[in-house]
């Protein structure tokens, strides 16, 4: 690992899991003491109905846009050439990741926590159920640009795997959620979908490809690199730890009127989280992918698009359905797990790097 990267996971890992836990003790706060003025930001929507919230996607577009004014677009050609990486991230995102959360959600919410144990009612663990794949379904879009950011990604790959895996969103999210959640008449609203899309990707990828353009071409690629880009380095953590406050304030009532439910939801995200992770990073290991394509790769196949879940689940089960608590977990455990998924690839990198060492 270089020393850069030391001293930029450094900062922002250190204290992670107190800043995590203070962002959602905050959040709490916030949604009970002055409800408000929560429910007035939980109000600001682009359009009637989309449920993508606007001071949340400002912050999406802060936390994210400095990724991708790093973005060279001419090394998007070379992709091409290099389909391994990307063909085991869409494997894992499509074949494997939705369909292993409805396994897991079946295992431990509707049989162990429900059927055996009885710490959940059965209609409960329906909805809850019903939430895990929503989430599952949904590929991580924006989020995906801080873990590559923190493993040293190639942020041109990143960019080509997530554009990607948006556009066989749109045609088999819905029909992925509608065959596993298994509810007849159930319609995944389109318009959420590519709003969705819309405002947390073409945005802020468009603002950064203008701004990194005009700045190269009137002040220089090495200003721009040293001077410039240097100024954004807190904007990201800032960025995502005042989105978490504001996604705990909106679902204040939800997560303590369900506390229990939070902490059994959140046991098969984790395990899905670890599982899919690890066996993308495996899978590159041995089809010989560089480190930078999977450690990305392999955060891309265990994070979920948890904006457009909570929006998708609010949609069609309600703000206070077991559904939406499900996805509104999803966020409450990826940061600090995705985190740990950061740090394991990047101590792994050296044994990684084996792999890829011409056999003697």
């Amino acid at each position: 690992m270089t020393s850069a990267s030391t001293k930029r996971l450094d900062f922002f890992e250190r204290y992670l899991s107190l800043w995590v836990l203070a962002c959602m003790v905050v959040g709490v706060a916030l949604g009970k003491l002055l409800p408000g003025l929560t429910a007035t930001l939980s109000g600001w929507e682009f359009g009637t109905d989309s449920h993508v919230n606007i001071p949340i996607a400002v912050l999406i577009w802060l936390m994210i846009t400095p990724m991708m004014l790093k973005i060279d677009f001419g090394g998007l050609v070379g992709v091409a050439q290099r389909p391994k990486g990307l063909l085991v991230t869409l494997f894992i995102n499509w074949l494997v990741k939705p369909f292993s959360m409805a396994l897991l959600g079946w295992v431990f919410v509707r049989v162990l926590f429900s059927d055996t144990l009885g710490w959940i009612t059965p209609e409960a663990a329906k909805d809850y159920s019903a939430g895990l794949i929503i989430l599952a379904a949904a590929p991580c879009t924006a989020m995906v640009f801080v873990w590559s950011y923190l493993t040293d990604g190639d942020s041109a790959y990143t960019l080509a795997q997530v554009a990607i895996n948006d556009l066989i969103m749109l045609v088999a999210f819905a029909p992925i959620v509608m065959f596993l959640v298994g509810v007849s008449g159930v319609v995944v609203p389109k318009g959420v979908l590519i709003t969705s899309v819309v405002v947390f990707i073409v945005v802020p990828l468009a603002a950064g490809w203008l701004t990194r353009t005009a700045l190269i071409r009137t002040r220089g690629e090495a200003w721009f690199t040293a001077s410039f880009l240097p100024l954004f380095k807190p904007v990201t953590i800032l960025a995502l730890l005042a989105t978490l406050v504001l996604i705990f304030a909106f679902q204040a009532e939800n997560l303590l009127r369900n506390w229990f439910a939070v902490v059994l939801i959140a046991v098969p995200i984790v395990i899905q989280v670890y599982f899919n992770s690890g066996l993308a990073y495996l899978l590159m290991r041995r089809l010989r992918v560089p480190h930078n394509v999977a450690s990305p790769g392999a955060l891309i196949g265990a994070s979920n698009f948890f904006e457009l879940a909570v929006a998708v689940a609010i949609t069609l089960f309600g703000a206070t359905s077991g559904a939406a608590l499900a996805t509104i977990v999803g966020v409450l455990v990826e940061v600090p797990v995705m985190l740990s998924v950061c740090r394991i690839c990047n101590r792994s990198r050296t044994w990684y790097g084996r792999a890829l060492e011409p056999s003697a």
